[in-house]
């Protein structure tokens, strides 16, 4: 028994490394690309042409609507609440009202909270946050009726772990939840086992709409 725990936790902690690695190689990755178009745009500036690069699935249009997911929420044997309809991934300037608290998809704001183990003691803006779950982050809320030592122990645990975050949320109908992109839970503490589980199911899972994105270079309170 003992053995087995031993081997589970020794292939979490080499999971977590090589998501630390990878995060790492994209952050090199990124800052080489960022060099590299800003002497491409300085260049067209000098030649007179001004050129926007913008992400596929931002929006072309200030006009275009910000839409609100669509479906409902399924609860597994498990515990785990899915959800099924369609979640848009649109980059919208609009507010999204969302049909869930908090929110585990939809259209959002094209820059994320930063979701390296990044622990937050404000509440935040629900549209940055589900662009994190987007990369693949596991999403830590509680209100003020979670005990302290709870908020501490789950706080330790977020920022031991890449590609998750947490903050408060006053609006949530439990005092602590797990979100990812598509999923959520409620669990009653830190030392709920359902805790790990959600973190080894979600954590860059197979619900991850851009697997490998960055957790970092996005916004920071």
């Amino acid at each position: 028994m003992g053995s087995a725990k031993n081997q589970s936790s020794a292939s979490r902690k080499a999971r977590i490394e090589e998501m630390r690695r990878a995060e790492q190689s994209r952050e090199r990755r990124n800052r080489i690309l960022t060099i590299a178009a800003s002497v491409v745009v300085v260049a067209g500036l000098v030649a007179g042409g001004v050129f926007v690069v913008r992400s596929q699935s931002d929006d072309s249009s200030e006009a275009a609507d910000a839409k609100q997911p669509t479906g409902s929420f399924i609860t597994g044997a498990d515990g785990v609440k899915t959800w099924k309809g369609k979640l848009t991934q649109t980059h919208v300037t609009k507010t999204v009202k969302y049909a869930m608290e908090p929110p585990v998809g939809g259209d959002h704001d094209q820059v994320w909270m930063n979701c390296n183990g990044d622990v937050y003691t404000k509440e935040l803006n629900n549209m940055n946050a589900v662009h994190s779950l987007e990369h693949g982050a596991v999403w830590v809320t509680y209100t003020s009726k979670a005990s302290e030592a709870d908020v501490a122990a789950l706080a330790a645990k977020v920022k031991q772990t890449p590609y998750t975050l947490m903050s408060p949320d006053e609006k949530q109908k439990d005092p602590i939840m797990l979100s990812a992109w598509g999923h959520q839970r409620t669990v009653t503490g830190a030392s709920d086992p359902n805790v790990d589980k959600f973190f080894e199911k979600y954590v860059q899972g197979e619900q991850t709409p851009e697997k490998g994105a960055v957790c970092t270079g996005g916004l920071a309170q």
